[in-house]
């Protein structure tokens, strides 16, 4: 069973990595500043580190790594809100809609909308 849990763990990693990577890009390429750093190569990465400025000072940072998975959101440097697990990987998908919808309401075209959303990371599900 606990083999089993860990490979679960490892695929859920995996997964946030790809997703926080299409994330970093897709908003590097609206002028946004985006980073996503991962630890560890290939399939085996073991954590990845994610921060994007949102603006007015608003930054927000998601890490994964083996102690678990953190959301931690700022405002000129003074952290406002701290989650994990479930809830840290919810508020990543709010956000990431939220962008998602910004893009569109910007005004970009039908073209490059379609372009990027086709990096826009899936919703992660994790097992309870």
């Amino acid at each position: 069973m606990f083999a089993r849990l860990a490979e679960q763990y490892r695929s859920v990693v995996h997964d946030l990595v790809l997703s926080l990577q299409a994330l970093a890009r897709c908003l590097q390429e609206q002028g946004q500043v985006a980073s996503c750093y991962a630890c560890g190569d290939g399939t085996h990465q073991s954590g990845v580190s994610f921060v994007a400025d949102l603006g007015e000072s608003h930054v927000v940072r998601f890490l994964v790594s083996d102690y678990g998975i953190t959301w931690v959101e700022s405002r000129n440097g003074m952290e406002l809100l701290k989650l994990e697990g479930v809830d840290a990987i919810h508020e990543l998908q709010r956000v990431a809609q939220q962008l998602q919808t910004k893009q569109v309401v910007v005004g970009l075209s039908p073209a490059a909308s379609t372009a990027a959303s086709a990096q826009r990371p899936e919703p992660v599900e994790v097992a309870s």
